[in-house]
């Protein structure tokens, strides 16, 4: 099965996770709040699919010694 389309979606969630929580810790702006509203149903999914998409990239260890493999 070749995931590498869904692996790129979640790399871009991850690194939107990662730019927000910079954000918060340097200057305490929660850009999710400020583009969608401070936990609005909008928000919430925005912030699930960032944690669901961390937690998928767990897997990234366990594949990471057959990226040079075919």
């Amino acid at each position: 099965m070749n995931s590498k389309g869904f692996d790129y979606c979640v790399l871009v969630l991850v690194i939107i996770g990662a730019i927000n929580w910079g954000l918060i810790g340097f200057f305490k702006f929660d850009l999710v709040a400020f583009l969608f509203g401070d936990m609005t149903w909008i928000s919430r999914i925005v912030y699930a699919l960032v944690g669901l998409s961390g937690l998928y990239s767990i897997s990234l260890f366990g594949r990471i010694s057959s990226f040079g493999e075919k």
